[in-house]
């Protein structure tokens, strides 16, 4: 049986838990944000990333979605590996 897409996105997401990452968003009406954190885990549908924004630690999800339909690029910081592709 053929493995499904978001199967292996998530695999991939995965196997980068724990590391340092950069994360852009596309917010639409030509809004995006860049910040720079640490995938701290996955879940059944997201994965959450740890970043630090002016002294406070945030927590931002995404669908594994977002990284198909390329809403989200998460790449990681040691080598600019794309993530989720």
């Amino acid at each position: 049986m053929e493995e499904n897409v978001l199967d292996k996105i998530k695999e991939n997401v995965k196997s980068f838990v724990g590391q340092r990452v950069s994360v852009k968003a596309n917010r639409g009406r030509r809004k995006a944000i860049e910040k720079e954190g640490i995938l701290e885990k996955t879940h059944e549908n997201v994965f959450i990333v740890r970043i630090k924004d002016h002294n406070q630690i945030r927590r931002l999800s995404y669908t594994y979605a977002d990284l198909l339909t390329d809403d989200v690029v998460v790449r990681s910081t040691d080598d600019e590996t794309k993530i989720g592709s």
